[in-house]
């Protein structure tokens, strides 16, 4: 059978990378001609951001019972300038998957396009198949390492939540670089460090967090951010992902209460 098949004229690889070559991912170049980063233009060849220029701040991501929850406030910085507040910065993908982007905000608006071409590309086979979430957070970590191996990366910093057909849900991580994790909560930018260890220390030892826990912890995550991260701003949306829909909400307020400034002393 293999025999004939190659007898036949027809190559057994065609949609591949050649050895040593790179894989066009949607969205790309065709597979004929090299990526256009690649190619140098003008007399002083082709130039490349070796870092952010607008960026957004910090995203949280905190799994429950029944699905998902990613926040992100709507501050897009201009160096330390605030520029534009109100630029949401989490969006539903499909009634499956939603995601929320930090990091240099073009490039969030760059994989935006690819992954909604992706979409598009899937519906044309009109199978009843739609992206999980485990697939798209994959797909991700191949897109951002490719750039990443082009010397080109995307300075962005995503968190990809949302509920399989099973119903179980799924929150992960995908950095510049297509490093990943999946966890019951994750965070980009100074949420690591500030809102990680509120979560953790109120995780329930025997259970998941339910709908309204895990709502508390976002409006109490997003207060704490807007005191402590200098990038961050009182409004933020809120990305909820169950096994009946998708959806983004708000913008919300933070309940801000500076009462506690007078006591500060020493500046």
């Amino acid at each position: 059978m293999l025999n004939n098949y190659q007898s036949s004229g027809y190559p057994l690889w065609t949609n591949g990378p050649t050895p040593g070559g790179f894989y066009n991912f949607t969205g790309g170049q065709q597979a004929h001609k090299l990526p256009s980063e690649l190619v140098t233009e003008g007399p002083y060849g082709t130039k490349r951001n070796t870092s952010s220029i607008t960026t957004g701040s910090s995203v949280l991501g905190i799994r429950f019972d029944e699905g998902v929850m990613i926040a992100a406030d709507t501050l897009v910085s201009y160096g330390s300038l605030a520029r534009y507040q109100d630029i949401h910065r989490v969006f539903k993908i499909n009634n499956n998957i939603i995601l929320g982007g930090g990091g240099d905000f073009a490039d969030i608006q760059s994989i935006k396009r690819t992954i909604d071409q992706k979409m598009i590309e899937d519906q044309y086979y009109d199978d009843q198949i739609t992206m999980k979430p485990q697939e798209l957070s994959s797909w991700l970590t191949r897109v951002l390492y490719g750039r990443r191996s082009r010397m080109n990366p995307l300075y962005i910093d995503v968190v990809v939540g949302g509920v399989d057909k099973q119903g179980v849900p799924f929150l992960g991580n995908v950095d510049l670089r297509g490093r990943a994790y999946q966890d019951y909560v994750v965070a980009t930018g100074f949420a690591r460090h500030l809102a990680l260890p509120l979560v953790r220390e109120r995780k329930p030892a025997d259970r998941d967090f339910t709908a309204q826990e895990a709502s508390d912890l976002i409006r109490k995550c997003m207060e704490v951010l807007y005191y402590r991260d200098t990038r961050n701003m009182s409004k933020y949306t809120v990305g909820v992902c169950t096994t009946s829909n998708c959806l983004v909400e708000g913008p919300y307020n933070v309940n801000e209460n500076w009462t506690f400034a007078a006591d500060i002393k020493g500046y």
